[in-house]
């Protein structure tokens, strides 16, 4: 048996508007050179260079990596994310 509570269509209604109102914000971008590029593409621009800094050190520092096909790829993720979180979150 429904219950009065959900017969009434403000107990789904709010909640359903709330849902389909968040992705109505715009995409953080970036002009450059007249082009606009997603955020996230920026930060994962940024995320390469910082892990061919960390391979640079690495190798200076002579460490000697397990599983290299893991560890770069790894690298990549952290610092793409970590960026994403410090500057848009």
């Amino acid at each position: 048996m429904i219950t009065n509570a959900l017969r009434r269509p403000s107990t789904f209604g709010l909640p359903l508007a709330l849902t389909l109102c968040t992705g109505c914000s715009r995409a953080p971008s970036f002009e450059i050179v007249g082009s606009f590029f997603p955020a996230w593409l920026v930060c994962l621009a940024l995320g390469l260079v910082l892990t061919a800094v960390a391979h640079s050190v690495l190798s200076s520092a002579r460490v000697v990596l397990a599983v290299p096909i893991l560890t770069y790829p790894s690298l990549t993720a952290l610092f793409t994310f970590a960026l994403w979180l410090s500057f848009f979150r």
